[in-house]
């Protein structure tokens, strides 16, 4: 049987700037963005390439309960400047 994490809470205070942040400068993707009248909103963001995303938003219950910040220590994995450019030059060499 296969587990797989795709989905982890981040609390936050602000949840328009957190999702600037992450996604005008960390370069996350957003999935979902929605409103359930004044009293909910769900915030998806997935890095690319990940299976896993993050959810921030307000009148989540439990996890619009925690304290902002208070998740610690999650690890976001990328790879070198290096091997990124890598493998774009190799992508760009098998169009010539």
């Amino acid at each position: 049987m296969d587990m797989k994490l795709e989905l982890v809470p981040v609390p936050v205070s602000d949840v328009d700037r957190a999702k600037a942040f992450y996604v005008e400068k960390v370069g996350f993707n957003t999935d979902h963005d929605t409103r359930f009248g004044d009293a909910a909103r769900v915030v998806q963001l997935t890095p690319p390439g990940s299976a896993c995303s993050i959810v921030i938003g307000t009148g989540l219950g439990e996890i619009s309960e925690m304290t902002p910040g208070s998740v610690k220590a999650l690890h976001l994995v990328v790879v070198t400047w290096h091997q990124h450019a890598m493998r774009w030059l190799l992508e760009a060499l098998r169009w010539v």
